[in-house]
């Protein structure tokens, strides 16, 4: 008789559900992480090129952030801890990810949320939403 081992199943929204990150894990993921709502602050966006440092320097964040709304960049600000939460797509996925290849756009320009993920800012410190790409195992 076949023994079946079954495959743990990851939910994003549920960290218990992670797996312990270690080096060289991103190479065959789904990028999962990718699917979580990003907080940034006006600096990244300057780093990531949409924001330039004038702008940044001589508007409030309220009117910025009104204008990456229009552009479809964000989706949502908040006054109080002037954070600017990146739009993803409908599929949930960033808008700096690859659809394809599922590697960052922006790397070397990303924020710092996904800079220190998963050891440090993270749900759950040291796990990440681990999901092997279609084919690997």
């Amino acid at each position: 008789m076949a023994r079946t081992i079954p495959i743990r199943s990851v939910d994003v929204d549920r960290p218990e559900s992670w797996t312990r990150y270690r080096n060289g894990l991103c190479d065959s993921c789904n990028a999962n992480c990718c699917t979580m709502p990003l907080e940034v602050t006006l600096p990244e966006l300057v780093r990531l090129g949409w924001v330039d440092a004038f702008e940044a320097e001589h508007e409030p964040p309220s009117r910025i952030a009104k204008r990456l709304m229009k552009a479809k960049q964000i989706d949502h600000f908040n006054h109080k801890q002037s954070m600017f939460t990146l739009a993803r797509r409908a599929s949930g996925d960033c808008m700096n990810l690859d659809a394809e290849s599922r590697r960052c756009t922006v790397y070397e320009r990303r924020p710092d949320i996904c800079r220190l993920h998963p050891q440090t800012r993270s749900p759950r410190p040291g796990y990440c939403a681990y999901g092997a790409k279609a084919g690997k195992l």
